[in-house]
């Protein structure tokens, strides 16, 4: 089993100093930050996505993002069964941020789109990788443990944004076998210990076990860094 530095400075983080106050981005890798990383991926051409559909229509690319801009994302569709309109919606929604398919298909149902459609819009756009629900699990993942969250807080996170469960579970697992969020829960200790310094030892307690209780930590390794660090 690697260590947990290895497995952050893998995922473009790196672990917490007492300079950074938790866990950062790894300055010697910038391009693997969240954000660079989805603007580097290649998109297809947008107006060959559906070009097998019988729906299909080929429109100017300076129509196509006039209509965007003229319609904005809140366009109810006037035709819950036009697949081509369905997609333009979904694309629109992917410019703005990226999106599990369960949350983009929460989106696209709620502006009116038959099921069906939907689903189709979903399949052909995981196909050509403009949807890739393990990749943003993992994004999201390490963007928790920025936030010094723990597993089960980081697993009721990626669901409550769309995530599978079963999925999300699965990267939570993961990332915790390599001793993401207990280094995570250790900074938030260290980082609770500083803020109450001067305080009672049972109001310091009190403050760190809200605060692990808040981000989702395992209450074992809360009781193992109370002991450590406010006993």
């Amino acid at each position: 089993m690697i260590s947990a530095e290895r497995f952050l400075k893998e995922q473009g983080l790196q672990p917490a100093s007492a300079d950074t106050g938790g866990l950062a981005l790894s300055s010697e890798d910038p391009e693997r930050t969240n954000v660079q990383r989805w603007n580097r991926r290649t998109k297809p051409d947008r107006s060959s996505l559906f070009a097998g559909s019988a729906n299909a229509t080929k429109t100017p690319r300076h129509a196509r993002h006039a209509g965007r801009v003229g319609n904005g994302d809140s366009t109810a569709a006037k035709d819950p069964n036009d697949l081509d309109a369905c997609r333009e919606a979904a694309l629109r929604l992917l410019d703005a941020a990226p999106r599990p398919s369960g949350a983009l298909r929460e989106r696209l149902i709620g502006k009116g789109y038959t099921s069906e459609v939907v689903d189709d819009v979903i399949e052909r756009l995981t196909r050509v990788q403009l949807i890739d629900d393990e990749a943003y699990a993992q994004s999201a993942v390490r963007y928790c443990a920025t936030r010094l969250m723990g597993c089960r807080g980081a697993v009721a996170e990626l669901t409550r944004k769309g995530v599978d469960r079963r999925l999300a579970q699965q990267v939570c697992d993961e990332a915790e076998s390599y001793g993401v969020f207990t280094e995570a829960a250790w900074e938030l200790g260290r980082r609770t210990a500083r803020k109450t310094a001067g305080l009672e030892r049972d109001a310091r307690r009190r403050r760190f076990w809200s605060a692990g209780g808040r981000k989702g930590h395992n209450p074992e390794i809360l009781r193992q860094i109370a002991q450590e660090l406010f006993d």
